[in-house]
């Protein structure tokens, strides 16, 4: 796992019932995708050059405990499994001052190309930064 994201919870985050509300957790968790996107090389120079992009298939959010106005979070990502076109990867968000588990988000993306609108393959030095991450190499880091 990486770190892709450290912030607080603001009191304009918070909802009707005092804790941080959903949206929220979506913007942390999509901060964190990018870091992450550019960690295998999704760099927004790439995205530009390339004409390239991603966009979210799937997502699964799981919300474990509150988080309070206040609460330092960190959010931690790993890549669970790249295919031709795709990459499934798992945010896990974490108080950092407790080290408690706030949340889970789990999402599949496609790789597209921005001209067609469709999914294409990724580029194999993507690929192989993915495959690095998946098995805990150096591979992602190096580039």
């Amino acid at each position: 796992m990486i770190e892709t994201y450290r912030g607080v919870v603001y009191p304009s985050h918070l909802d009707h019932m005092g804790h941080m509300n959903v949206q929220w957790y979506t913007s942390k968790f999509d901060e964190g995708t990018w870091h992450l996107f550019s960690t295998i090389g999704i760099t927004a120079a790439y995205i530009r050059k390339e004409n390239r992009g991603m966009a979210a298939l799937e997502q699964l959010t799981k919300y474990k405990s509150e988080a309070m106005v206040g609460d330092l979070l960190v959010v931690k990502s790993s890549i669970l499994e790249v295919k031709d076109k795709t990459i499934r990867f798992l945010h896990t968000m974490f108080d950092a001052e407790t080290g408690k588990e706030v949340a889970t988000s789990e999402l599949v993306a496609v790789h597209l190309d921005r001209n067609e609108r469709r999914g294409c393959s990724l580029p194999g030095e993507i690929r192989e930064k993915c495959i690095g991450l998946i098995e805990g190499t150096d591979q992602a880091k190096s580039s």
